[in-house]
């Protein structure tokens, strides 16, 4: 039971992950790889924070911080005029300098005996299992965000973010500041990835300033799994997906590492297998339909 309560509490949190991640890659259509750097720069605001007895303050500077990060890619790639990738990467590495200088230096900051959001939300509950208590705060803490994200794509900014990532060029014709938009959509979604790092540091009670590695991949294995799942459809069906992804990602890594004799580190191999099998599902689909097609001609 302990194995079931921990993959649906991971994979919610991460639902957060997976919904930064739909932001960028999907809405925006921009390939934004600043996630590695504004994930862990969440989980180290957080954790550091809640070091001083500030846990809840931590989760909304760790938001703060992602969106920052976001800003910082979006400027890159708006007023510098520099690749989308490449400004992601720039961004990536630069935060990895500035996450060990609030990480006091430190590779790894501990969190055990550190008051945090799920301890103080534990404390109030006391009759309630702890496990229990991680469930239901990763369930409203992601709903919360669904519901923040469905909400704001539906107001006129999130309709011009969504209209730019279906048509640039249009929107361009139509008098709407495009880098400004992108740089919106960059500080939203870096934001939801931070605060995902965030959540997580205080989940685990530990940071680790090496927590971001790959967590590009997970982010997109959780959106591309709820693709192939709930199909492509609208930005709010999208979100969901990929949340529900998220959950079935971590379902899928809890089955490969507990009933097979695969070691913790093939982990990132198992990540990436899944992604690259994901992504295979469509030309699948087409390559089958196609010789259906062939088959009823002749």
């Amino acid at each position: 039971m302990s194995i079931v309560l921990g993959t649906a509490q991971l994979g919610l949190i991460y639902g957060l992950l997976a919904i930064g991640i739909y932001i960028s890659f999907r809405i925006l259509n921009v390939p934004d790889l600043t996630a590695e750097g504004s994930f862990t720069f969440g989980l180290a605001c957080a954790s550091m924070l809640a070091t001083t007895g500030h846990p809840w303050l931590g989760i909304l500077l760790a938001v703060a911080a992602g969106a920052a990060a976001g800003l910082v890619t979006g400027f890159f790639q708006t007023k510098c005029q520099i690749h989308p990738v490449l400004a992601g990467i720039l961004t990536m590495s630069g935060l990895y300098s500035i996450n060990m200088f609030v990480m006091g230096e430190r590779a790894n900051v501990t969190l055990i005996g550190v008051d945090t959001i799920f301890t103080q939300i534990s404390a109030l509950l006391p009759g309630l299992d702890k496990n229990w208590v991680k469930l239901l705060i990763s369930l409203l803490l992601t709903a919360a965000g669904i519901l923040l994200a469905v909400g704001f794509f539906k107001t006129h900014l999130g309709l011009c973010i969504r209209a730019a990532g279906d048509n640039e060029t249009m929107v361009r014709a139509s008098s709407i500041n495009v880098g400004h938009v992108k740089l919106v959509a960059l500080a939203v979604s870096n934001a939801y990835i931070a605060l995902c790092g965030g959540i997580i540091a205080q989940y685990q009670s530990f940071a680790d300033i090496n927590s971001g590695v790959g967590i590009l991949v997970v982010g997109l294995a959780s959106v591309i799994i709820g693709e192939v799942i709930c199909g492509r459809r609208g930005v709010t069906a999208g979100i969901l997906s990929a949340v529900a992804g998220s959950i079935v990602y971590r379902v899928i890594i809890a089955l490969a590492t507990t009933y097979t004799m695969l070691p913790a580190y093939m982990l990132k191999l198992i990540s990436a297998v899944i992604v690259a099998v994901a992504l295979s599902v469509p030309a699948v689909k087409s390559a089958f339909s196609l010789q259906k097609t062939k088959r009823g001609g002749v």
